[in-house]
């Protein structure tokens, strides 16, 4: 009798195994910069993360937010503790390219995929070890920089000026501006650099505006893009100033104030769906998150967008990965990273058509031009 009991306490414990890996929770790790130089990126996409969804294919979602505190050193100590003590199935972060670029052999290395929060295509490309397990929401600042050089050509715009973070993000949109620019006919004149935390650039401005280009660009992200902008206009610079993608948000309006009028930059259609057409195929994907997130924290920002953009790439690619293996294996995050670089999803900043080659997937149906103009976010037509 001992035996058949021990046998059947062995079997019953086996069943509740079995079940309790057949249920296993899926792990999702997010590092983004809540706090510091970017916390006007980080702040909205870990805002967005209280109106995701608790469950993804019938698979109970445990999400686990980090702040790096825009530091690189920390996101990538915050990526090495969710893959090895919280065992995360996949990463959402950084907020930043820096910190998005130091996290990467992390995740390649552990095998975990990684969704980027980051503009530079660098994060992305080229296509080789590095980057099998990286992936990234926001529009590649290559596709950006076209938009910029063909709307400076549109305006008759012959030469330019360019200053920029110190940084990666920085680095990268300089040379991508330069090929477009150099497409599009455009000559570069004056090249400036500074840092996320500067509180004045105006040694910078200065050389930019002797150069007296017809155009002036500034490559940043957050309220930092605001510093350069009100220093342009207090020298009585009289030329047309565009920012990137990285300034759109409501908390750079706050700080530029009345001196951001007239800036134009590119961005993603989600910032103005009102001013879209219907016949738009994001329209409707970018009204249902703009709709929850300003019901519960007001004014939208494009960078919640991009957390909700992996979001929907998630929940696109779990249900596939669910089919071969279980959360928490290593199976299922050779799963999930082949799900994901088969997207086909639409997002609130676009359409992601992923492939071995590319995975950001995004084209042009994923940005516009958009003007400040008095505090708000006109459509460029």
């Amino acid at each position: 009798m001992k035996r058949v009991s021990v046998l059947g306490v062995l079997g019953a414990a086996v069943a509740l195994f079995v079940a309790g890996i057949a249920n296993a929770d899926i792990t999702i790790g997010v590092t983004i910069s809540s706090t510091g130089p970017a916390a006007s990126l980080g702040i909205p996409q870990k805002n967005t993360i209280d109106l995701l969804p608790k469950s993804i294919g019938g698979e109970k979602i445990n999400y686990i937010v980090l702040d790096d505190g825009s530091d690189t050193t920390k996101a990538v100590t915050n990526a090495r503790k969710l893959i090895s003590e919280d065992k995360v199935d996949v990463i959402i972060g950084s907020s930043t390219t820096p910190n998005s670029l130091a996290m990467r052999e992390v995740a390649v290395d552990s095998g975990t995929p990684m969704i980027s929060l980051a503009a530079s295509a660098q994060i992305v490309n080229p296509m080789d070890p590095k980057t099998r397990w990286i992936f990234k929401t926001p529009q590649n600042d290559a596709l950006m920089a076209d938009a910029v050089a063909v709307n400076m050509k549109a305006n008759g715009i012959k030469t330019m000026g360019y200053i920029g973070f110190a940084d990666a993000y920085g680095d990268g949109w300089l040379t991508e501006i330069k090929r477009s620019a150099q497409t599009a006919g455009i000559k570069v004149v004056a090249e400036e650099k500074y840092n996320r935390n500067d509180p004045s650039v105006t040694g910078q401005v200065l050389k930019l505006v002797a150069a007296n280009p017809d155009a002036i660009l500034i490559g940043a992200a957050g309220t930092p893009g605001a510093t350069p902008a009100k220093e342009l206009i207090a020298r009585n610079y009289k030329g047309k100033i565009y920012q990137t993608h990285g300034v759109a948000n409501p908390d750079f309006l706050r700080v530029v104030g009345a001196d951001g009028n007239g800036e134009i930059l590119p961005t993603g259609p989600m910032l103005v769906f009102e001013q879209l057409p219907d016949s738009n195929e994001v329209k409707k994907t970018a009204a249902d998150y703009v709709t929850k997130y300003e019901a519960k924290f007001g004014t939208r920002t494009t960078f919640g967008g991009h957390l909700w953009d992996a979001y929907l790439l998630l929940a696109k690619a779990v249900p596939e990965a669910l089919k071969k293996a279980k959360p928490g294996t290593k199976e299922f995050r050779v799963a999930l990273r082949d799900a994901l670089e088969n997207s086909n999803v639409v997002g609130t900043h676009g359409v992601f058509v992923m492939n071995a080659n590319d995975h950001n997937g995004l084209d042009n149906r994923a940005r516009v031009m958009v003007r400040v103009d008095n505090g708000k976010w006109v459509l460029v037509k």
